[in-house]
């Protein structure tokens, strides 16, 4: 039996194909467009074809009559028993024009060229899609009906299947999948589309939110979810049968998601927080009526601030509109021609985990940190072998930890500080490690010094692959009693700030020039959560988040990373003297060690602990709430009294307000 099927390299195209070569004598023409038959080489080697059996035919979509030259015409007229018409863009973002040239006038070409050559059936693939924007329960014996348009997705194909429905004249069967996902055995997909949107969004909140923490969520519009290899083995089965010509058949899932289920299924997955409330669509509206969200909308810095967060989840902008799509689908019709067969469209709780695995592996933006698509992250001993890696603030603490690690990792070691006995003193622990490093005497918070400091670095290494800014003044005092201290300010922000940019801006232009560097800060937990008492520390650090931010976005493409690392309190001695420390939740120095190591690895934008993140979405989500919470902080915990001008005595017991809120932080898991 031969067969002529457009768009056959495509997604469901490749397992279509596949199907079909299964069949006895079968043979397959399949249209390439001029420049592309490579694709069609790699399908035949992975299906195991012969060229006889998956024959290449030129044209394209976009020509009248496909493109096919009149020779392939006329050899093949009279030959086609099954012309299949799956070629089409589907891209939310494409343009209006691109769509309807490729989705309607190739359609109107297909529908043409299997007239001319006689097929003798014409199988359209259509889509759910075709139904619009349609209020309640779509039948497939609908058409007319269709609900409003208003995408050019929807329109194309609304469209095209008006054109085989009018102009077609041989037998035509319709097919209408709903929300096409990976192979459900091997999660294999081309593109992220539908579920995908969440996959980003899903991972991030893995990162940041600890997964027990319940979020609130929409509940959303409907959601129907089929893998690529049910509709190839149902437009197999269906296309072969007798009698089910002029039908049309919804390739669809029996059960309907809401957008809520989807995230929950897939949050189960990535070990993210779930959505345990969540508002149905009628509440959204009720609490925001329509000219107010359409008018927030219209705000330009609204409307940056959503695009700027949708391209960070890699989520068009297009596809919010689906995120309430109201069309649930009949498919009788389809469960009938299919009845005995074995075909059934599986639940997605089933496959969710292979999906998710070949996203992370194959579609995942962001995986570029892996040496290649199947390989796990490298080691931090891959990530530092021969590199030249800075610490400042390298003798103690946060600082003297990570060069340790690093240095047993096998990274040449540069250690700053302003005290040469500590230097040295470090330089003999990392020798009796068996590591690399030199010491390099700085104040940091002279920016003449930290020229010369990079001077001589160049001179000596040619290079700094990993700057990790770590020196830093920390002052706990509050603004009441720091009115005739300005110099509070200065000193935090020349260290913590001027002095860590002076270290950037004389590194980036070897960095640039190298075409690669990686740049960590360390910043602190208090930029998240606004802690009081720390107006100075806290703005100095804030500073040099938001220059790294800018600097990140200038520079991604020249190779550079920057990591912003928010630290929890640490054991050290810039903490020590403040014996309210020892009742609050503290990390020692290797384990902060430990975060820069993972940022050495992972190379992301920020590191941060779950207490952080969940300041920062608390100060977000319920301001005043949390302004409160601080204040209550703030007042039963008093300044110490070197804060004030005395000396810090040893503290009373804790008043019972004061254990309760100890009791609160550590209850927290970082």
């Amino acid at each position: 039996m031969n067969y002529f099927v457009t768009g056959a390299t495509g997604f469901i195209g490749r397992f279509m194909v596949a199907r079909l070569l299964r069949r006895e004598n079968a043979r397959v023409f399949a249209l390439v467009r001029p420049g592309s038959e490579y694709k069609l080489d790699g399908l035949r080697r992975r299906l195991g074809a012969q060229p006889d059996q998956l024959v290449a035919i030129k044209g394209d979509l976009t020509r009248k009559l496909l493109g096919v030259s009149k020779r392939d015409r006329d050899d093949l007229r009279g030959q086609v028993d099954h012309f299949f018409h799956l070629g089409a863009i589907y891209d939310l973002a494409m343009d209006e024009a691109s769509q309807k040239k490729t989705n309607i006038e190739g359609t109107r070409a297909a529908v043409k060229l299997a007239a001319e050559l006689g097929a003798g059936n014409f199988h359209h693939v259509s889509s759910i899609a075709a139904a619009g924007l349609y209020e309640g329960t779509f039948r497939e014996d609908m058409f007319d009906e269709a609900g409003p348009l208003p995408d050019a997705y929807l329109y194309s194909k609304h469209e095209s299947e008006r054109i085989v429905r009018e102009e077609c004249k041989l037998p035509t069967r319709i097919y209408r999948p709903s929300m096409v996902v990976g192979d459900s055995r091997t999660g294999e997909m081309d593109k992220v589309d539908g579920p995908y949107y969440f996959f980003k969004l899903l991972q991030r909140l893995h990162d940041f939110i600890p997964p027990w923490i319940p979020l609130l969520g929409i509940e959303g519009g409907n959601f129907n979810v089929v893998p690529v290899d049910f509709v190839a083995d149902a437009i197999d089965h269906i296309a072969h049968l007798p009698d089910r010509d002029g039908q049309t058949f919804h390739l669809t899932h029996d059960r309907h998601y809401s957008v809520g289920e989807v995230i929950n299924i897939f949050a189960g997955i990535a070990d993210a927080p779930r959505m345990a409330v969540r508002f149905d669509n009628s509440w959204v509206q009720r609490a925001l009526p329509g000219f107010v969200r359409k008018g927030v909308q219209r705000v330009p810095p609204a409307r940056f601030a959503l695009h700027q967060a949708l391209e960070a989840l890699d989520i068009p902008e297009e596809a919010l509109k689906f995120l309430t799509y109201p069309t649930q689908f009949d498919n009788t019709n389809a469960k009938e021609a299919l009845a005995g067969s074995g075909i059934e469209a599986p639940e997605l709780e089933s496959y969710a985990q292979q999906l998710w695995d070949y996203w992370a592996n194959h579609l995942d933006p962001n995986r570029d940190t892996r040496r290649d698509e199947m390989q796990p992250l490298p080691s931090l001993e891959e990530r530092v072998e021969d590199k030249v890696v800075l610490i400042t603030g390298a003798t103690s603490g946060i600082g003297k930890a990570a060069a340790l690690k690093l240095a047993r990792a096998g990274a040449r070691v540069l250690v700053v500080a302003r005290t040469p006995e500590k230097l040295e003193q470090t330089l003999n622990e990392i020798e009796k490690l068996g590591g690399t490093a030199e010491s390099y005497q700085a104040d940091v918070s002279d920016l003449e010094e930290c020229d010369a400091l990079v001077e001589r670095v160049l001179r000596d290494h040619g290079r700094v692959d990993i700057l990790v800014n770590n020196a830093g003044r920390s002052i706990r005092r509050s603004v009441v009693h720091t009115f005739d201290r300005f110099h509070d300010f200065e000193r935090t922000m020349q260290l913590n700030y001027f002095g860590a940019l002076r270290l950037i801006m004389d590194l980036l232009p070897h960095m640039r020039e190298r075409g690669t560097g990686h740049v960590i800060n360390i910043s602190s937990i208090g930029v998240l959560t606004n802690a009081p008492r720390f107006s100075a520390y806290v703005a100095s650090k804030a500073a040099l988040d938001s220059f790294t931010r800018c600097a990140a976005s200038e520079l991604a493409h020249e190779g550079i990373r920057f990591t912003t690392i928010n630290m929890p309190l640490v054991r050290t001695p810039m903490i020590a003297p403040t014996k309210l420390y020892n009742h609050v939740p503290t990390i020692s120095p290797g384990q902060a060690a430990d975060m820069i190591c993972e940022a050495i690895i992972h190379r992301p934008k920020r590191i941060a602990t779950s207490l952080g993140i969940l300041g920062q979405v608390m100060h977000f989500i319920t301001p005043r709430v949390t302004e409160t919470i601080m204040n209550t902080g703030y007042k039963v915990f008093e300044d110490s009294s070197a804060a004030v001008g005395g000396k810090e005595k040893t503290p009373k017991r804790i008043s019972r307000e004061q254990a309760a809120f100890s009791r609160l932080f550590k209850g927290i898991h970082w």
